[in-house]
């Protein structure tokens, strides 16, 4: 046990140091790109940019090197590699040890009321504070120098009810974009399980505990050697090809979004778990910090689900069968940091596009980002992408909106990572509050 707190504690400060190197080299090389940039040596920052940073997929990139991209897209990808697995044979096995129909029914009942509870507050703080800055004319600003994005609207966001259930079961498993169904064909999977009884399927179940010991293992060593490597490296990578041309004009909407994530990862969500649970939160915002890093290293929620779990169930006392349950549905339908984003991106075009919303227009806001928010996929840039999904719902799509939306596209890498950190605290912090009405969190281990 102690053996184990000295190699969480290890790794927390070894993710603490590589964000804090990774920040300050990201910032010194963005201020060497518009330096180099603006006088006249745009060639020796495109060397160092195929050197390093370069997107090696994308067209025209055929004989850079981008190291940092490699080293990057390895670690991300390797994380990748086992969501699904990780996803299904945990729930499974979770919803195979409880055969108490009623229990599981509880349960899922707390998980969806946790997860509405943090979606209210943070939308509450978001239409309160974005609205007192859209009327106060802060987001009347011009945008000049882009070109509009029709961007996609996608689908209905009620087409998330029909995603849960597949059609066919080997595509599910053959996607990360699936979890949802995921979800599904594990929960049917383990009830059916629990149907037959354990003489029928000690052998199913022996097969799918030992992939996700295998997981389990991999994941650890992943995360162990080379997340703190990978933390420097994504970041400093991002913010060295970040420009900063243009971030003034939308330099409002970046700092509100900026202080309202940062005001409900830090007393938020602390909040939820005193008053749900009367813990001391102090404990749960120093434990879930290094996941807070992690999330906004790799800005992507799925990325994040294996370090989440294993912090939540070692570090936070949360029952396995709980948190194999509560964290991978929270990943892909609880996005209190993307529902942040997109009220405050919306108001934010509605003040540059020259539309007056109403009290009963905020609430319309509201609400469909809540329906947009579950069906956003647990991946970078996501959040961004849907919002034009909002827009057209509500009709800004003026060329003035276009023209806004194209400058949330364009800088908002930087927030998408932000708040990747608050979606995967909240699935924690739902977690916590499950684990602890069920009587299934060691406070032991809290407390410790």
């Amino acid at each position: 046990m102690e053996n184990q707190k000295k190699t969480t504690n290890s790794l927390a400060r070894r993710m603490g140091i590589s964000l804090i190197c990774g920040l300050a080299a990201g910032l010194l090389l963005m201020m060497l790109r518009e330096n180099l940039n603006s006088s006249g040596q745009e060639a020796v920052w495109k060397t160092i940019n195929s050197i390093l940073f370069q997107d090696i997929t994308a067209a025209g990139a055929e004989k850079d090197l981008g190291l940092f991209y490699i080293l990057g897209q390895l670690f991300i990808r390797s994380l990748q590699l086992v969501i699904v697995p990780m996803v299904f044979t945990s729930i499974t096995l979770a919803i195979g040890q409880i055969s108490d129909t009623r229990a599981l029914g509880m349960i899922s009942f707390k998980t969806i009321g946790g997860f509405l509870v943090c979606s209210a507050m943070a939308l509450v703080l978001a239409c309160g504070a974005g609205y007192m800055i859209y009327s106060a004319g802060l987001f009347n600003i011009q945008v000049d120098g882009l070109e509009g994005q029709a961007g996609s609207t996608g689908a209905n966001p009620l087409n998330v009810i029909l995603s849960v259930v597949p059609s066919n079961v080997a595509a599910t498993f053959s996607s990360n974009t699936s979890v949802l169904a995921i979800v599904f064909l594990a929960v049917t999977l383990g009830l059916c399980m629990n149907a037959l009884g354990e003489e029928r399927t000690s052998v199913l179940k022996k097969l799918i505990t030992e992939i996700n010991d295998i997981v389990v293992v991999f994941l650890n060593y992943v995360v162990t050697k080379f997340g703190p490597i990978a933390i420097f490296v994504l970041l400093s990578r991002t913010f060295a090809i970040y420009g900063i041309h243009h971030l003034k004009p939308a330099m409002t909407y970046v700092v509100a979004t900026t202080i309202l994530l940062l005001a409900f990862l830090f007393v938020g969500y602390p909040l939820f778990v005193a008053a749900s649970t009367r813990l001391n939160p102090f404990k749960f915002a120093s434990k879930i910090l290094k996941v807070a890093v992690f999330g906004f290293s790799t800005s992507s929620s799925a990325a994040t689900l294996p370090l989440n779990v294993k912090t939540t169930v070692e570090e936070l006392g949360v029952d396995e069968k709980i948190a194999s349950f509560v964290l991978p549905l929270g990943m892909t339908i609880n996005m209190n940091g993307t529902a942040i984003m997109q009220v405050v991106a919306t108001l934010f075009v509605a003040g540059c596009a020259g539309y007056d919303v109403t009290f009963g227009q905020l609430v319309v806001v509201a609400l469909l980002v809540l329906i947009a928010s579950v069906g956003t996929p647990a991946a970078p840039g996501a959040g961004a992408i849907i919002l034009f999904t909002i827009l057209s719902g509500l009709g800004y799509v003026n060329d003035s909106a276009l023209l806004a939306y194209s400058l949330i596209l364009a800088i908002n890498r930087p927030i998408e990572m932000l708040l990747t950190a608050l979606n995967v605290v909240g699935d924690s912090a739902a977690s916590i509050y499950v684990a602890k009405s069920e009587g299934m969190l060691d406070e032991t281990k809290y407390n410790a």
